[in-house]
């Protein structure tokens, strides 16, 4: 008899089912990322209208802000050459160099600055803008300023040695003002009066010096409120006054030179203690003479003069 033989598959075994079932993980996974990518790609470059719209607003603001830039780099361009124009008529004017005050806004710009910050870009655009207009109307104004100026200083020619520019008592430390020009309390009728000049406190016999060229025009030695006193002539419409004076050195129609010592410093006149009473007009107005120390004060020197003379509340005389 012939014998019968049954086949049976081979059994797989555990290492070929575990084989198995991870190349289909393997498999799944890739058909997953490459699907994801496919939807990535897709969105990525292929824009919603919503995306669109956004993208071409976001290109006209960086359009409209490359402009406004533009417009303020030439702006303040423009701004500069007239402060420049402006500070080298102020130096041949004056012979001095110009008052810079951006010491004293550091802390203005810093609170700029933190307020900037906060702002969004389209706030931002409109601020530069603002700025920028303001700019505009500043460079115009200083514009007309200079020019003016210009004229005053071309008209005035050589005329620079009569303006008065120093103090006129020695002050390197400056702790000799004590009483500035304005509204002051008088020392002797204890009421609110106008102090048409400044005071400098300081010892009598104290030399007195003329702040600018000029012919003496008054001298008056004897007595009055303001005691012994000086009046120069400086031409241009500019004067001086030196006042309780307790000696006079020059005489009626002397020319003297800016510099040169007129007198000595002492307490004759209506006088609360030995000083000097210091004046300057320009065009028969007194003005406040301590804007005219600009010869021998640096600018930081000249802010702490202000501060100095805002502190005075009560005159000499």
């Amino acid at each position: 008899m012939s014998r019968r033989y049954n086949i049976y598959p081979p059994t797989e075994s555990k290492a070929g089912r575990i084989g198995a079932a991870i190349g289909r993980f393997l498999s799944s996974t890739l058909v997953f990322l490459v699907v994801l990518a496919g939807v990535y790609m897709l969105f990525t470059l292929f824009d919603t209208r919503s995306q669109y719209r956004q993208r071409q607003r976001n290109n006209t603001l960086r359009n409209e802000l490359a402009a406004i830039e533009l417009r303020y780099d030439t702006v303040q361009q423009v701004l500069n050459n007239v402060i420049e124009r402006d500070n080298n008529v102020f130096r041949i004017l004056f012979e001095s160099e110009p008052y810079d005050f951006a010491e004293s806004a550091t802390d203005i710009e810093m609170e700029s600055r933190k307020r900037l910050s906060k702002l969004s870009e389209k706030e931002l655009a409109r601020e530069l803008d603002t700025r920028i207009k303001r700019f505009e109307n500043d460079q115009k104004h200083l514009s007309s300023l200079c020019n003016r100026i210009s004229a005053a200083s071309d008209s005035i020619g050589t005329k620079t040695n009569n303006i008065p520019a120093i103090q006129p008592v020695i002050n390197t430390e400056l702790t000799l003002l004590t009483a500035p020009y304005g509204m002051l309390i008088h020392p002797f009728y204890k009421s609110l009066a106008s102090h048409q000049g400044v005071d400098y406190t300081v010892p009598t016999g104290s030399r007195v010096f003329a702040t600018a060229d000029g012919k003496v025009k008054e001298v008056k030695t004897r007595k009055t409120t303001s005691g012994r006193y000086i009046i120069i002539d400086h031409g241009s419409g500019y004067e001086t006054q030196y006042s309780h004076l307790s000696r006079i050195d020059v005489k009626k129609g002397q020319k003297v030179r800016r510099g040169d010592i007129i007198g000595l410093t002492g307490n004759s006149g209506l006088s609360l203690s030995p000083h000097l009473h210091y004046e300057v007009r320009f065009n028969g107005m007194r003005v406040d003479p301590i804007h005219y120390f600009f010869m021998e004060l640096t600018p930081h020197e000249y802010q702490r003069m202000i501060k100095i003379s805002q502190s005075g509340m009560q005159s000499f005389d």
